[in-house]
């Protein structure tokens, strides 16, 4: 008997559509309830293991890329569905232990045959795309290391620099001069280990600066 599907996504036509598609190719096939973290991975610690088809964007506080984990540790293959163009959130699920990812706009056939094949132990990735992402992500964390250095009043001015304000406009804002605004841009730049503001906005954009 095949190993069965957990179907994890909240649009319930599309996680029924896909439950009796794959019963239709004698994969046992259930719905996970998406209401919560804890009910999902309650869920998944019951019954027999096999594959977790796993949409990452469920409407949840948790992003499904952080499911991909827990999910690993019960026991389960995921495999994840993602609308996101993002590589970034890809990358973090296959280094979290995801087989693979299917897009969401795929045809609805293709979904079936992803899973279908990810059940019968086909590999979803080249070692290649592997490595790819694994890079990736790597390039991510070291991004938000050197992120995660400034202060919540630096990362506020670097995400108006990056938004194109300039150092005047920042201090007006914040109600400061004009000199502790450069002073804190001297602060970002070492801290980002980078030598111009273009540098800094380059990487605020690419690891997704924001103020927390």
């Amino acid at each position: 008997m095949k190993p069965p599907v957990l179907v994890i996504d909240d649009h319930a036509i599309v996680a029924t559509s896909l439950v009796l598609a794959l019963r239709g190719q004698g994969i046992p096939a259930r719905r996970c309830p998406v209401t919560s973290e804890a009910e999902i991975i309650a869920e998944a610690e019951s019954g027999e293991r096999g594959l977790a088809l796993l949409d990452m964007d469920l409407g949840l506080d948790v992003d499904g890329a952080d499911l991909v984990l827990p999910l690993k540790a019960a026991g389960w293959q995921v495999l994840v569905v993602t609308g996101s163009s993002s590589r970034n959130r890809i990358a973090a699920a296959v280094v979290a232990g995801a087989i693979g990812w299917v897009s969401k706009s795929a045809p609805f056939e293709q979904l079936v045959q992803a899973a279908a094949a990810a059940v019968n132990g086909r590999s979803m990735l080249s070692e290649q795309e592997r490595r790819e992402l694994y890079e990736l992500h790597r390039g991510d964390q070291d991004r938000t290391r050197l992120l995660d250095r400034l202060t919540v009043r630096e990362r506020e001015v670097l995400d108006r620099l990056a938004a194109g304000q300039r150092a005047a406009k920042v201090a007006e804002e914040f109600v400061v001069s004009v000199a502790t605004v450069r002073s804190q841009i001297r602060s970002i730049l070492a801290k980002l280990e980078v030598g111009s503001q273009l540098e800094a906005v380059a990487l605020a954009r690419s690891g997704g600066s924001s103020s927390r």
